[in-house]
């Protein structure tokens, strides 16, 4: 994906987008919020969430989810659901876990990973 084509996505009229900054005023983290389906599925929201290479493993992600979880819960959304979190991206999954998400399936070989090839894709879910 090019980057033009990535931000028009990331920033889309459907989104509300978020970013994370460190203390010199870096950005090192972004966050998009949405409703997951229209109509009748409203209520419950997707987010997409990237956190840059240098500030992996600095809590970076976890505060952006849980700010995503509480401005989601004051949106009134009811629950917030991940529709495709690659599977050997275990450091998202062990977080989204803790968390409170829970894998509710598995998309088998969704997803095709640049180094391990063809892996599952998971669906993810927590109520608010």
């Amino acid at each position: 994906m090019s980057e033009a084509d990535a931000l028009t996505y990331w920033l889309a009229s459907d989104k509300e987008t978020f970013v994370a900054e460190d203390d010199s005023g870096a950005i090192v983290g972004t966050y998009f919020i949405r409703p997951n389906q229209a109509g009748g599925g409203r209520h419950v929201c997707n987010c997409g969430y990237m956190t840059h290479a240098a500030a992996t493993g600095k809590g970076i992600a976890r505060r952006m989810c849980e700010h995503s979880l509480e401005l989601a819960q004051n949106s009134g959304f009811r629950a917030m659901q991940f529709n495709f979190v690659v599977s050997t991206n275990v450091r998202a999954v062990r977080l989204w876990q803790s968390l409170g998400f829970e894998i509710l399936t598995r998309l088998p070989l969704a997803f095709h990973h640049p180094t391990a090839g063809y892996v599952d894709a998971l669906v993810m879910y927590r109520r608010l």
